[in-house]
């Protein structure tokens, strides 16, 4: 027993003794759970031997609630297969054996007593149908003795041992990605880092010589095949150069987000010709593309959209207004969603379009003429702008129908969903580690009470969090991006990383902005930023609570 004052937890060791065989013991115990809870929610939702949508909606709370779980599950065991692989391979230390030994912990103590899917709703089993849920033995072993302030404390200390280290823990990816993260990790550091607060707080665009920089690099061709210009890499590789860019800032590690929807989009949908003409000039960022799909009013109801393509001759006539259109000024060419049948009101009647622009400076923005455009002042994620726009008369040309075909505008869109989310994911966990790298520096420098911040548990207890977070978000995100590089369908596994991701990026955020104390809330710290880059990872490329219901529908397939 311990003596009168002293933390139970502190006598704990911080790692556990056979941890691997520990933790693979107890996700035959979290999918028995998650097993229990899709039948429960399956029940919930059946009519007439169907999956109903309106009763998903009604019981929206499990549902969510479900998928949610469904994501730890899958966390935990892309974790597993993570610290497996680095055992095998000699490379499981000290620092990756306390990342895997607190992810475990945190999240079966979390799953048993309730996933928090956002600051102010937490779901418990019993929100699922599961009543009285016991732990068993090597569960409860893991949730006493997993995430203790002494494991915190001793990752903390090895992170300050590292810190020259690009990643807290090693992150499992072969010598050639890391060698791809170490380049762009530097030009971070170098090119990004340096003035990337400035540009926020101006309200900047991103300088044109760092487009012209990252397109040297290869950036904007990079998942984009060899025979079109590209260099035809893998979307883990996309996931590493996303990561590390928005690591420097969240607008230059979205460059390239645009580019690989377009690319995307024309690669499954479009025609030889197409492919021909549009994929090297994405590739050398000759056309630099914008997506121009969402409407007031509609939000994540992409088939309600009410902008109209009329056909004139060989070509195009569009109507109707945009909203929420990103880097929209400078492009050259939109990816743009419109009604081609009048007679619809739902998705089948949409169409995609490659509509060619001029760019525009800060004078004129839109000289093009049959659109104008207004800048929508935003709290982040600045570097590139958001508009919105408006369309009269504006010509298409007949060639630049997606695929030559009307009423593919829907589908065409939901292929680039996987690779879309991933790569919001990726950007996610680099706006999670910005922010645990000003939190640690923050922590180390600043002095209360005669010494450092990090010296104090709660502190450090909050970066050791961030890390673990954000190396569980990393395997997942990883682990989507394999399953689409080997053409394996991915939109369940994605969905979850970007969930996942978001709900990360913010508490990381949150959290060094919270250590920052008084400082974190003025502007000239960049934290301030970071916060409010972090926000917008729940809401774009899906809302969390929209991400949930696909997920949720997906896991009922």
């Amino acid at each position: 027993m311990p003596h009168d004052g002293q933390d139970i937890t502190m006598t704990q060791t911080p790692i556990l003794n056979d941890l691997l065989k520990l933790t693979v013991a107890t996700l035959p115990h979290v999918d028995a759970l998650l097993g229990e809870a899709k039948e429960n929610l399956r029940a919930l939702v059946t009519q007439d031997g169907r999956i109903s949508g309106g009763l998903i909606e009604a019981n929206q709370t499990a549902a969510h609630g479900v998928a949610w779980l469904a994501t730890y599950a899958q966390a935990l065991h892309q974790m597993q297969a993570w610290a497996e692989r680095l055992s095998a391979d000699g490379k499981f230390g000290e620092t990756e054996h306390l990342l895997h030994q607190i992810a475990f912990g945190e999240y079966l103590a979390q799953i048993y007593g309730g996933i928090q899917m956002n600051q102010g709703e937490m779901i418990r089993l019993h929100d699922l149908g599961i009543q009285a849920a016991q732990m068993p033995q090597d569960v409860i072993r893991l949730v006493h003795a997993g995430n203790t302030q002494g494991a915190r404390s001793k990752l903390v200390d090895l992170m300050q041992e590292h810190a020259a280290n690009v990643t807290v823990g090693i992150s499992g990816l072969d010598d050639e990605l890391e060698m791809i993260r170490d380049q762009f990790r530097r030009f971070a550091v170098e090119k990004v880092e340096p003035f990337a607060h400035e540009w926020h707080l101006k309200d900047e665009l991103i300088p044109i010589e760092i487009i012209e920089e990252l397109a040297e690099m290869g950036v904007f061709g990079l998942t984009i095949p060899e025979e079109f210009g590209g260099f035809g890499l893998s979307k883990t590789s996309m996931c590493v150069v996303s990561e590390e860019l928005s690591r420097g800032y969240i607008g230059v590690g979205s460059l390239g987000t645009r580019s690989e929807i377009a690319a995307e989009l024309i690669l499954c949908g479009g025609t030889k010709a197409q492919k021909e003409k549009w994929l090297p000039r994405l590739a050398s960022a000759e056309t630099l593309p914008t997506a121009v799909f969402t409407e007031p009013n509609t939000g994540s109801d992409l088939g309600s959209l009410r902008t109209r393509a009329v056909k004139d001759g060989d070509d195009w006539t569009v109507t109707g207004n945009k909203t929420w259109i990103t880097h929209a000024a400078r492009t050259h060419m939109m990816t743009l969603l419109a009604r081609t049948d009048s007679e619809t009101d739902n998705y089948k009647g949409l169409s995609m379009f490659l509509a060619e622009k001029t760019p525009g400076d800060d004078a004129n923005p839109f000289p093009t003429e049959g659109m104008t455009g207004g800048e929508i002042e935003v709290l982040g994620y600045r570097g590139m702008k958001e508009y919105e726009l408006a369309f009269d008369g504006f010509e298409v040309k007949g060639e630049n129908l997606l695929g030559g075909e009307t009423g593919k505008g829907f589908k065409q869109l939901m292929q680039t969903f996987e690779s879309a989310r991933i790569q919001t994911a990726a950007r996610a966990i680099g706006v999670a580690a910005s922010a645990l790298d000003v939190g640690m520096q923050y922590a180390t420098d600043r002095k209360q009470f005669g010494k450092a911040l990090i010296e104090f548990p709660r502190v450090s207890g909050k970066l050791a969090m961030m890390a673990v977070e954000i190396m569980i978000a990393r395997q997942l995100t990883y682990f989507s991006a394999h399953e689409k590089d080997n053409d394996r369908r991915c939109d369940l596994e994605a969905g979850m990383a970007k969930l996942l991701g978001a709900r990360v990026a913010w508490a990381c955020a949150d959290n060094a902005l919270q250590i920052h104390g008084g400082n974190g809330f003025a502007l000239e710290y960049k934290v301030s930023r970071i916060l409010c880059d972090a926000r917008i990872l729940n809401i774009f490329e899906g809302a969390a609570e929209i991400q949930a219901q696909v997920i949720a529908r997906r896991l009922l397939d």
